[in-house]
């Protein structure tokens, strides 16, 4: 890799971190092509991406964002899920460390801060949007819903 590509590479990475709500960086060696495309198959689903780079590149491109604190984390083989919420990142990571072993979580942060590995797990417990918003509908839809059942049940009573 020149000069010109690791210039091109850290502003890319730059960018992504810099528009990124959530970052979650995990360490994934020991994992085969199969489990990597099934992990990246549910970031796809959770709208977060990943991203595997250079460690010494990633460290670079973190100064100066809200991700700075993270830069101690990139050792060894790591992968880095990024998403535009708080959520999915942190979910699609802690969901796929529990079914994987070889896939470890050791850290994350929000564009507010570093977040230790409770807060990250505890992130990922939370409903996701659609989940939360069909809850909402739900829960808007219920009293209609009771109301007709009770004026059909009251006229089927009055007609029999």
């Amino acid at each position: 890799m020149n000069r010109e590509e690791k210039a091109e590479l850290l502003s890319l990475v730059n960018g992504l971190v810099s528009g990124a709500e959530s970052v979650v960086v995990s360490h994934y060696r020991g994992l085969t092509v199969a489990e990597i495309s099934e992990l990246r198959a549910k970031a796809r689903d959770l709208g977060c991406e990943l991203r595997v780079t250079k460690n010494r590149i990633t460290r670079l491109a973190l100064k100066g964002t809200n991700f700075e604190d993270l830069s101690d984390l990139f050792k060894g083989p790591t992968i880095m899920a990024y998403a535009n919420d708080p959520i999915s990142a942190c979910k699609l990571c802690v969901e796929f460390a529990k079914a994987n072993e070889k896939f470890v979580v050791v850290g994350g942060g929000l564009s507010s801060g570093k977040l230790s590995m409770a807060e990250i797990e505890r992130l990922a417990t939370i409903p996701s949007m659609d989940e939360l918003r069909a809850k909402l509908i739900g829960l808007l839809q219920a009293p209609g819903a009771q109301l007709a059942r009770v004026t059909k049940a009251y006229s089927e009573k009055e007609a029999a």
